[in-house]
């Protein structure tokens, strides 16, 4: 018999006109304004060093940990099988990879050991790109970044603690802190009825011991971040008021401690991490610092935490805004790529503004703390900055995830859980109004605190002139924002676009400089992104990108 012959062809069509996957580039080297920022800020000498987890962080395989790491979510065990309490969760493996480089990068502790200058800058710029690949994982990294300052206000529990800590190791085994290798630090501050106002609190510490050190906490709170973690800073109310304690998973004697994890929450982003609900059933617990000064404590690790959200933001963006130029870069219609066509090429420089515009914002207000000077300066801007970067954040994701049409609303892209993640960072560590109200109130309390934002902002006077007239009506914003609250979210916005031009004009290039100005300050800017005015320099803004590591064909000016 003849051999049967496939006449037909069960193939429809081939794939055409899409991008290749964006991977395997360096988050550091292809990014202007980081590497420039960090030299400006102080950071020169790390750039090897970060250079070379630009090129790790960046593989295509860092980037399907992150995937994972949010795709197989954490869960809750809270009883052996035997029906004891364990109140243990676990991870995925890609979980672990990322907390593990990011203990090994040094993000939760290194800066307060290392004595260069620019240590916190550098730190700053490794959390920009880690923040690219993973957010989730820089939750528990930024508590335990916040919390060695308050711990070392005990100098017992700090020689137990600091060690580990300090070590650089990531060590997950749920096990006593004196039989690891690493430690890592959670909080819990909010209450089902009070919310941001921790004043409402209503769990009760009460003293065990005649010195006043240890106490029993009975209560609850509704946000337990980062539950596995090995112990957590906690607020309480204690016979002297408002109080902040130290509460380990595990007591002196080596058994658990009695912190009941009820539910973990089923959030909207950041699902890789998890957060609890839990039930304080007389838990053993340290006392940090006097009684009634919690709130002032909870204050101090709040600047940590705020910056760390602004700089969150900051990499997201920037991993948004390199998604959306590949694709647009490698992608045609109507007989031309997608990054030639005028209006594209608006929306994508404006996007390009903001990133350049948060990412030196970040990286200035990490150097302040680097220098205990600065302090004026960052009560002020770090309240205002999270405020103005985390709340660009949702519609600058939405507009990149328009820049992929379809393909970048379904999970497989990951502009889909960028989306996601971004209003975690507005709401965490306190909203907008939170934020805004905050620098109203650093205005009225540390008058040197205006001072130092005019000091950063007059250098740049004379360079443009619409940053003049910007800057004109600042003083008397600044003089009279005090006097009414309802105008305070007006009052942050502009003291952040004041810093951010000024620096951009000082530091920046010059036609992302000129753009900034035209818009942000000028009054010539639409409501939406993409309304940049006539005449300003695209090509030059959106080579800056750096996007192009990754792309099939480079970008023309």
């Amino acid at each position: 018999m003849p051999a049967l012959t496939q006449t037909n062809s069960h193939t429809t069509h081939e794939v055409v006109n899409q991008p290749r996957p964006l991977g395997d580039y360096n988050l550091f080297t292809s990014d202007p304004a980081l590497r420039e920022g960090v030299v400006r800020e102080g950071g020169a000498w790390a750039e090897t060093e970060l250079a070379a987890l630009g090129e790790q962080a960046g593989r295509q395989d860092s980037f399907e940990g992150g995937r994972l790491a949010n795709t197989v979510l954490p869960t809750l065990k809270a009883y052996d099988r035997y029906g004891n309490r364990r109140d243990e969760v676990e991870f995925h493996p890609a979980w672990h990879q990322a907390m593990q480089r990011a203990c090994g990068e040094g993000l939760h502790a290194a800066a307060w050991s290392d004595p260069r200058p620019g240590a916190h800058v550098v730190r700053a710029a490794k959390f920009i790109m880690l923040s690219q690949v993973e957010c989730g994982s820089l939750c528990p990294v930024t508590m335990t970044f916040a919390a060695i300052p308050t711990l070392r206000l005990v100098p017992a529990l700090f020689e137990e603690w600091g060690p580990k800590l300090l070590s650089g190791q990531y060590d997950p085994r749920f096990r006593p802190v004196a039989e690891k290798t690493g430690c890592l630090i959670g909080m819990g501050l909010t209450e089902k009825q009070g919310g941001s106002d921790v004043r409402t609190n209503s769990t009760i510490a009460t003293p065990l011991d005649g010195a006043g050190e240890h106490y029993s906490l009975v209560g609850h709170k509704w946000f337990l971040s980062a539950p596995m973690c090995d112990g957590f800073l906690v607020t309480a109310r204690a016979p002297g008021g408002m109080t902040c304690f130290f509460l380990p998973r595990w007591r002196p004697d080596g058994t658990l401690n009695a912190l009941r994890l009820c539910r973990l929450k089923d959030k909207l982003g950041n699902r890789s991490n998890a957060s609890s609900e839990v039930e304080f059933e007389g838990a053993w617990a340290v006392r940090v610092g006097e009684e009634g000064r919690g709130i002032a404590t909870i204050i101090e690790m709040a600047s940590l935490t705020r910056m760390d959200c602004i700089l969150g933001t900051t990499g997201a963006m920037r991993q948004a805004l390199t998604q959306a130029v590949h694709h647009a870069s490698n992608r045609s219609a109507f007989q031309r790529r997608l990054i030639d066509q005028p209006l594209m090429r608006t929306v994508l420089a404006d996007l390009a503004i903001e990133v350049e515009a948060a990412t030196a914002l970040g990286l200035r207000l990490a150097r302040t703390f680097d220098d205990p000077a600065q302090a004026p300066l960052r009560r002020l801007m770090t309240p205002a900055g999270k405020y103005w970067v985390c709340k660009r954040g949702p519609t600058f994701a939405a507009e990149a995830m328009e820049v992929l049409g379809g393909i970048g609303y379904v999970e497989e892209s990951s502009l889909a859980r960028i989306y996601r993640e971004m209003p975690v960072n507005s709401i965490w560590e306190g909203s907008g109004n939170v934020m805004c109200l905050d620098a109203l109130r650093a205005l009225a309390r540390t008058p040197e605190a205006r001072d130092a934002l005019l000091d950063e902002v007059t250098p740049a006077r004379g360079l443009d002139r619409r940053f003049d007239q910007f800057v004109a009506g600042l003083d008397g914003l600044l003089t009279e924002a005090g006097q009414d609250e309802g105008r305070a979210r007006r009052v942050a916005e502009r003291l952040v676009l004041a810093l951010q031009g000024a620096l951009l004009l000082r530091h920046g290039a010059a036609a992302v400089a000129e753009a900034f100005c035209a818009s942000r300050l000028a009054g010539d800017w639409g409501w939406t992104l993409g309304t940049l005015p006539n005449g300003l320099d695209l090509g030059a803004i959106l080579e800056r990108t750096g996007a192009e590591a990754g792309a099939a064909v480079p970008l023309r000016s």
